[in-house]
Formats: C-alpha cells, structure tokens, sequence
C-alpha cells in the first residue's frame, strides 16, 4: 500500500485538493474491479484538524496533522490562491515537514503554482520545475536558482514533480497513475475522467504580455519599439542604436531582464499578435502572417509552432468558430 498525502495548506485551490483525492481514489475502484487489491491509502494532511479557504468560504477536514510520523510515499502540494508571496509565508510550517518527508525517501509533486511553495523548501535549488504559465516571471524573480521550463506541463528531477497551469495538473496526475500503476490504467482513467494523456506542453494557452516588471529602461524603450513596429523587420543593430548601448552589452541587458533573446522576445510578440487575429478574425493563415511582418510560410509556420505547440491552422481551428469564407 503506498501512501499518498496530499497537503491542505492555507489560501490553496481546493480543486487541487480533492482532484488527485478523486484521482487515486478512483484507480482503487479500478483495480479492485480487476480483482486486484487496492494500491494507494489516500490520505490529508494539514497543520490543523480543519483547514479554511477562500476566507471561509469552505473548510477541509484533514485526516492527519503534521505532528503524524508517518512515512508519505507521494505527496501532493497543491496550488495556492490568491497573493502568493503571502500563501507561501502563510504555510511555512509545511516546509520542515515536507523536506523531512522528501529526505526520508517519499517523492513530492506540486500543481500549478504550488511549485511557489515547494520551490520555498529550498528542494528546487540547482533544479528544473513548470509552473502556471502567466506566474514564470514572479517565480523567477523569487527563485532565481530554479530552472523554470517555460511551457513545459511535466517536469521531474530527482522525485521532484511539478506542473504547468490550472488544469494541465491532470497531465501530471496521469503521469503519477502510470508511474505507480500501469499504462492501461492511466489511459483508463484518463477516458474515465475525459482528459488528455501525454500532453506534455502549455505553450498553446499562454499569453504572452512581455516581461515588463524590470528596470532597465533601455531595454523597456526596446521592448515598447518592438511591440510597435509588430508588422516590421527589426534588427538588433537597430534596436542597440535606438537606445544608444552597444550591440554585446545590449543582448546581454535584454536577456538578463526579460529571460528571452532579442530575437526570441521579436518572435513572440509577433506570434502573440497573430494569435489573437487567429481568434478573433477571418482572415486566413497568408493574411496574417503578412500582418505580422512574415513573407516566408515556412519560417511563420516553424515559429508559430516553436512558440505554441501547434501549426497556425491548428490553432486558429482550436480557437476559431467564427465561420470562414
């Protein structure tokens, strides 16, 4: 029997907390219809006996309390809600708890942006992890000694798992089932909970806004350039000349503040704006690319998928429904 805790901290989503409870819950029933014996002692773990979220508004009711010495094989962090600065200082009297567990072999995962808590453990350090996808730039800026993998919806190191934003957990969940289970009964209960297996990238749901929260006002004169001029070729020379800094310690600048190349923060904007169009417009995958400054199909298309993990016609027929000519 492996035991698997799952964290009730303060300010979390209690989505988070009863979806890998109904999760490894269910694959008990899936396997005891088998006629195979149940495999996980599902279990919540919190500081206190009942825990409060969102300012009340519900409780859980744990099933042990951290001063419990038993063993955790896989524990899940949840993610957290609301100011994560403040989540993270509210729970710190999980973090002993939980490097304790880690250190005497169990393995830990975070969802979404329970990585912020997880990453506050010091476990992270030196390591890769995902997290939501709109909160890499505060994550960075927090933990700057933890590799976040922009995009990505899985990441493990060292049984250490973490996962991208909202829903993409499930991805994570499933990858867990596999793991301590088998294949058939991870695809089983992905079509029992209709959700994707193996999906392995965020890209496609993200929004790309421009990483402004630095104060190099070189480089922010750059970006605001850039994010003017969407329909034109910019060159890094010019953009080096524009604020006046020398082309070396500009690429240098830029990437140390917005984490993205010249080239690559050019080709984002690019691929946000046509996104958008995609959404919302008829126009056709030619017209937008000519919208965005691209004259080479192939070029746009590699790009577009580089940058969201799908081709242009797949997106546009992911997010389109207005009907085209």
């Amino acid at each position: 029997m492996k035991n698997v805790f799952i964290l009730v901290p303060n300010s979390s989503v209690l989505q988070a907390i009863a979806d890998p409870r109904y999760l490894f819950t269910t694959v008990n029933q899936f396997l005891v219809h088998a006629g195979k014996e149940a495999l996980f002692n599902v279990q919540l773990v919190g500081e206190k006996k009942e825990v409060f979220l969102n300012e009340g508004l519900f409780s859980v009711h744990t099933d042990r309390q951290l001063d419990d010495s038993s063993q955790a094989d896989l524990i899940f962090v949840p993610a957290l809600f609301g100011d994560l600065t403040k989540a993270v200082a509210a729970n710190q009297a999980l973090v002993p708890w939980i490097v304790q567990q880690y250190k005497r072999g169990a393995e830990v995962a975070s969802l979404c942006v329970g990585a912020f808590l997880l990453a506050s453990t010091g476990l992270l350090t030196g390591k890769k992890c995902s997290t939501h996808w709109g909160f890499i730039n505060e994550f960075r800026q927090l933990y700057p000694d933890v590799e976040v993998v922009d995009g990505s919806v899985i990441t493990e190191e060292n049984g250490l798992y973490s996962s991208g934003g909202a829903n993409s957990y499930w991805s994570l969940l499933l990858h867990l089932v596999e793991k301590y289970t088998d294949r058939e009964t991870a695809i089983l209960a992905s079509k029992y909970f209709a959700v994707d297996i193996d999906r392995t990238n965020q890209s496609a749901f993200a929004m790309f806004t421009g990483q402004k929260a630095h104060q190099d006002e070189a480089v922010r004169k750059a970006q605001a350039h850039i994010e003017s001029k969407v329909t034109e070729k910019i060159t890094v020379d010019e953009l080096a000349d524009l604020v006046s800094v020398g082309r070396r310690s500009f690429e240098r600048r830029f990437k140390q503040a917005t984490h993205n190349s010249v080239l690559e923060y050019i080709q984002r904007v690019k691929v946000e704006t046509a996104k958008r169009s995609f959404e919302t417009s008829k126009k056709n995958i030619s017209e937008v690319m000519l919208d965005v400054g691209y004259t080479d199909t192939k070029a746009f298309r590699t790009t577009f998928k580089k940058v969201t993990g799908l081709t242009p016609v797949e997106y546009r027929n992911k997010y389109n429904k207005i009907t085209l000519p």
